[in-house]
Order: structure tokens, then sequence, then C-alpha cells
């Protein structure tokens, strides 16, 4: 894994995208491109992130509800609170043999709850759709 951001990968290929443009352009002595293309690097600055949390219908429903409530997110995550479609979703298969394997799967789903609940935006498993909460004024 690399310690550059996502954002100074793009910067490095915009830069390269230039070089091309002003070697093209000083040796055809035209534009390599149109002066109306967009700026690819304002695009990617609004552009969702790549790897967007992928919940189920209930949990994005549940996390909806407890945001607007002003329910803290390790209530959200605590296993009394929840209704019992999301705690489905977030139970070991078979709780007498509840493996090692069933516990990174539960923790997993963990994660991805509070990846959602933190980013404010998320995938909805199945249907695709794009939940995005709106801040609070």
């Amino acid at each position: 894994m690399s310690n550059e951001t996502k954002r100074e990968v793009l910067e490095k290929l915009a830069e390269c995208y230039a070089e091309v443009y002003d070697a093209y352009t000083d040796e055809t002595g035209s534009p390599y491109y149109c002066d109306d293309e967009p700026n690819y690097l304002d695009e990617y600055a609004t552009a969702l992130p790549d790897d967007l949390p992928v919940i189920p219908k209930a949990v994005s429903e549940w996390i909806k509800k407890c945001k607007h409530r002003n329910v803290t997110l390790a209530d959200t995550l605590c296993m009394e609170m929840r209704p019992e479609n999301v705690r489905n979703w977030m139970a070991f298969k078979d709780r007498d043999v509840a493996n090692d394997f069933d516990r990174a799967g539960y923790l997993r789903k963990q994660d991805l709850m509070a990846s959602a609940w933190v980013l404010g935006i998320w995938c909805v498993e199945g249907t695709g759709e794009i939940v995005e909460l709106e801040e609070e004024k």
C-alpha cells in the first residue's frame, strides 16, 4: 500500500496530462483538447468516495432514525436498542457455535455500520441507492 492519497495520484496524472498537452501543442501547433473540457480535479473533489459502506435497507433506516434523534453511535450499535431486523443482520449465525469466522463477520458489520454513521453517506444493499444525510444546522 502506498502512502499517497488518491488525490495526490490524481494530481500526478493531471500533471502528466498537462505535459502531454504541452508536448503535443509544441509539436503540432494546435491544442491537444478543447478549452471547455471540465476540470477533473474539481470533479474529483466533489465526487463520492470509492468505498462507500454497503448496508441493508433496515440498517440504513435505523441509522437515519438514530441520527435524526441525536442517538450516539455507541447506543446505535448497542444490541438492546437495535430493532430485530438490524440485530438479525449483525448476529452470529449460531450462538452455540460462534467461531472466529462468525465473530469476524459480526465485527465487520459493526465497522460497516460505524463507517456509514461517521461518513453520513452509504449505499443500500440490493437497490444501489446512495443515502446521504444532511448536516443539521
